[in-house]
């Protein structure tokens, strides 16, 4: 085995064994907090410390027992219906705008203080307001997303288009490009990278916000899934929902990644 895939398999697993003996010892020093035994008997099924047979809730993802009673798989597929929702309005809307702000430094002048303010709110801080004008959950949580997933793509956008060197530009004017040449034939394939960039962050923090929006919110999804278990006392559940949802941001991350390598010219020349 290379020396180098060993390293990638062998140090994380040690990593992994501490991280099991830390958390048996808070188990041990907290009176109900879940150990990892628990928490595999809540995921896979067993019989628990009571002597009570558990179904695990990786033993069913599908079920559906009514509108409000589903398995885990589709309390993660609502979630990320939201997700993509609010993240692809964030892309439509904040890809043109960054794409416009790059090309003009009047532009740059009239929203940057706006989205320099914007830009650090909490998601949480939006939820009360975009709840009252929608009056939807739905609604409301894609709305959220899309208010704060929007500024790493036109942030990153606008710094791809600026980052497009002069000498193109020239050329484009000799050319005689049209606006719309300049953007698809000279801006574009220098700013997408940057672009990929943009929305790799943007998608992460789609994923963490819909966590928070649904816990505050209701409705079906893995966040309001979680802050059931919660009031359930059932606090094996909680470090499950944590754990998917760790595994599905990372899944997302990844995916994100190779999309954007796909698309760097830069990569691309240097394979």
């Amino acid at each position: 085995m290379n020396s180098e895939l060993a390293k990638k398999i062998v140090l994380p697993l040690l990593v992994f064994i501490v991280i099991l003996g830390i958390w048996s010892e808070i188990a041990h020093k907290i009176e109900d907090f879940p150990s990892p035994k628990d928490v595999y008997i809540a995921s896979f099924g067993g019989v628990n410390a009571d002597g009570e047979e558990i179904k695990g809730v990786l033993t069913d993802p599908f079920y559906v027992a009514n509108e409000d009673d589903k398995g885990i798989f589709w309390q993660i597929t609502n979630s990320l219906e939201r997700v993509f929702a609010g993240f692809i309005l964030a892309a439509i809307v904040g890809i043109p705008l960054g794409i416009f702000i790059g090309m003009s430094q009047n532009a740059f002048y009239a929203f940057d203080p706006f989205i320099q303010i914007l830009k650090p709110v909490s998601p949480l801080a939006w939820l009360p307001l975009l709840l009252y004008i929608f009056q939807d959950i739905n609604m409301t949580a894609i709305s959220t997303i899309f208010v704060t997933s929007i500024w790493p793509i036109i942030i990153n956008t606008s710094l791809g288009v600026k980052s497009v060197s002069e000498d193109y530009l020239n050329v484009a004017k000799v050319l005689r490009f049209t606006p719309l040449e300049n953007v698809f034939k000279i801006i574009l394939p220098v700013a997408v990278p940057y672009i990929f960039t943009g929305l790799r962050l943007s998608l992460g923090i789609a994923w963490l916000v819909i966590v928070a929006a649904e816990m505050l919110t209701g409705g079906i999804g893995i966040g309001f899934w979680i802050w059931d278990e919660y009031n359930n006392l059932n606090y094996p559940n909680i470090i499950i929902g944590i754990i998917l949802v760790g595994i599905v941001g990372y899944i997302l991350d990844v995916i994100m990644g190779k999309i954007a390598d796909f698309f760097d010219y830069r990569k691309r020349g240097a394979a």
